[in-house]
Order: C-alpha cells, then sequence, then structure tokens
C-alpha cells in the first residue's frame, strides 16, 4: 500500500497519547503522588482495515498491556481509543458488549487461556450464548463449523483440552476469537510458546483466515522474523513508548532507530554466510525500570549516538531524513542509510552524568 493510499483508508483502530499506569507499593507517609508503573506512556498509532500491524519490542516494553487497552480490557489512565469511528475509552462494560463482537483477542498461552474443565465445544461456543447468538442444535453446528475452518476435527467437539496438543489449543483459541465474525483480531503473541514447525502452521493458518474472512490483525511479538513474515507494518516499541513505525521492507532496509537496528542485528538467519557478515550490536546497560524511566529519549542510557539533547527532550515520533508519512521515528539522531552504530557503549562523555544514569553500571553491559 502506498502512502496516499494508506492515508486514503480511514482507520480501523486509532489510540491517541494513550497511557496506563499502574499503582506500584504504598502512598508516601507525608503525603506526595502515588507511585506508578508507567507500562504504557503516550502511544498513537492507527490500524487500517485488512492490514497485519506488527509490534514488537523486548519483554516488559508494554506490548501486552497495549493491546489491553487497544480492546478496553483495561481502563485508560489518559488517552483515546477509536474504534470504526467511535470512541471507546470511556464506556462501561454494558456498553462495550455490543463491540465485543467486532474486537477479540487471540491470547500467548494456549494452555493457561482454555478452562481445563470445560469440553472443547462449550469453550468455542462460549461467544454465541454470552451474545445470545444461538442456541442448541444451531449453536452445535456453528462451532463445528469453527472447528472444521482451524483445521480440527468437529467429532472432538465433547473432549476436553487436555486432549490436544499445542497447536490444536492455539487453534481452539483462534475458533472462539472468530466465532463472532470480528472485524479486528489482537494477536497477542500467539506463536511464542509453540514448537517452530508448528508456528509456520498457525501463521499460514492466520494469514488463510484474514484473507477469507476480511480480517484486521494486530500482532505482537518478540520475534522479529515471525512479524516481518506476517505484517504490512512494524510498529517498534521500547520501555511504553513507539520509537519508530514503518512498512515491513521500509523498516529493514532504511532503519532509521538505533534500537531497531540492534534487534535487527539479533534476528536469527538460516544463512551462514549472511550470519558472518552481520554486525552484530550488543546494546550496554539494563532496561531502565518503568516505575522510574530515564528523562527526555528512554533510550539514551544504552544509545551509542546519545548527546546531551537525548537527556532532555523526548524526541517526537515524525517522518525524519526525507522519509514518507507512513515511516516514522522517535530519535534526534536518526541512521542515515547504510550507517551502523559503530561503538555499543553509550556515548556518556557527552552527556551531563547529573542528567543521565549510573556509567559504571552501564559499563557492565547485557545484550539486548
Amino acid at each position: 500500500m502506498t502512502t496516499t493510499e494508506h492515508n486514503a483508508v480511514a482507520p480501523l483502530l486509532e489510540v491517541t497519547d494513550v497511557r496506563k499506569h499502574f499503582p506500584i507499593g504504598r502512598r508516601p507517609l507525608f503525603g506526595g503522588p502515588q507511585p506508578v508503573l508507567k507500562a504504557v506512556d503516550g502511544v498513537s498509532l492507527q490500524v487500517r482495515p485488512g492490514e497485519t500491524l506488527g509490534l514488537v519490542g523486548e519483554t516488559g516494553c508494554g506490548k501486552s498491556t497495549l493491546a489491553r487497552c487497544m480492546v478496553r480490557l483495561y481502563d485508560l489512565t489518559s488517552g483515546t481509543v477509536n474504534f470504526n469511528g467511535s470512541d471507546i475509552s470511556t464506556l462501561s462494560r454494558g456498553e462495550l458488549r455490543p463491540l465485543r463482537r467486532e474486537m477479540q483477542v487471540m491470547f500467548q498461552d494456549p494452555y493457561g487461556s482454555l478452562n481445563p474443565r470445560r469440553r472443547v465445544g462449550s469453550i468455542i461456543g462460549d461467544p454465541f450464548a454470552i451474545h445470545g447468538v444461538a442456541e442448541g442444535d444451531e449453536r452445535k453446528r456453528k462451532v463445528q463449523d469453527l472447528m472444521e475452518l482451524v483445521g480440527l476435527n468437529p467429532e472432538h467437539y465433547n473432549r476436553f483440552p487436555a486432549e490436544f496438543s499445542g497447536g490444536q489449543r492455539q487453534r481452539i483459541g483462534i475458533a472462539r476469537a472468530l466465532a463472532l465474525n470480528p472485524k479486528l483480531v489482537v494477536c497477542d503473541e500467539p506463536v511464542s510458546a509453540l514448537d517452530v514447525s508448528i508456528q509456520a502452521q498457525v501463521i499460514n493458518l492466520l494469514a488463510e483466515l484474514q484473507e477469507r474472512l476480511d480480517l484486521t490483525y494486530v500482532f505482537i511479538s518478540h520475534d522479529l522474523s515471525v512479524v516481518r513474515h506476517v505484517s504490512d507494518r512494524i510498529a517498534v516499541m521500547y520501555l511504553g513508548k513507539i520509537v519508530e513505525i514503518a512498512g515491513v521492507d521500509d523498516l529493514h532496509d532504511h532503519t532509521r532507530h538505533p534500537y531497531t537496528q540492534a534487534l535487527l542485528s539479533a534476528v536469527p538467519s538460516a544463512d551462514p554466510d549472511a550470519v558472518a557478515a552481520r554486525e552484530r550490536i550488543v546494546l550496554t546497560g539494563d532496561l531502565p525500570s518503568p516505575a522510574n524511566p530515564p528523562t527526555g529519549c528512554r533510550f539514551h542510557p544504552r544509545c551509542p549516538k546519545a548527546q546531551q539533547i537525548c537527556v532532555t527532550d523526548d524526541p517526537e515520533l515524525v517522518s525524519r531524513l526525507g522519509d514518507d508519512a507512513v515511516h516514522q521515528v522517535a530519535c534526534h539522531f536518526p541512521l542515515a542509510d547504510g550507517e551502523l552504530l559503530t561503538a555499543s557503549r553509550p556515548a556518556i562523555a557527552d552527556i551531563d552524568p547529573d542528567l543521565s544514569f549510573d556509567a559504571s553500571a552501564a559499563e557492565k553491559g547485557t545484550s539486548a
């Protein structure tokens, strides 16, 4: 999809400056603000009908929390979520119920997301019962049709989840999510708990279902190779914020954010020559705490290109270096085409230590 075509289509889902903070610890004895963990801290993005938006980042960066905010499984601390032209940010549970039919979630753990004491037919049939769509033999027929759609034997309607493999359990979760013909499906790491060979089967199934049912996906994963295979655009998340968003090819061929380049350098490859030729970028320093994030750009304690402005000013997520409007990056010093990070140690010599981070801790280093 070109930039013009992309911008001409009204978004199905739009989140604007969404924040989700979780209270932690006790309120200070002598007054003061309640300590909070800033899981999502000012995220804005759009998802257009029929596309797959990939969302990637390190564990703990806020991907799953953002996903739950998108479908209002979590109440927002602030910001807005607009779904299919309607603001759903402050709707009550009762007001959200009709919209639940149009947006569903596939959960990460196929072992934990299914009730082991209930039969598969009842699990997949729950959406029909909750929304009063079908009963009795009609519900059973719809459930068996769904099982066949996702590659399960309809005759196994009365089995328990424990009688299925991991890949089959994930297909049960997919069938449940598709029961009410949703427009948007949030896939929260749907293949991370599966063997590699089973991952490919599930990914191919999701692609086939998207084409057949005209679905829109938000696909969350920490595996860039998987996200690249299924996505139209990819948003890279770091410590509660989007640091870069672009079309799949653009993100790989014209990487702008140092963190994105570090992630891409760690993607496994089946070509040994490509692995040998690629320079592995190892970031130093630990991931900062979302309860006390760094000032300015949140990546500056680990960034080899960091300068004083990175400590004090939070960069906007905008197009830079002549990129089109679809490709945006939040970086004061974005990477030019062909530029590689030559130093793994943050450029602490150019940063005021009083405003930055513990340099001795950063020197110990951990890989991304």
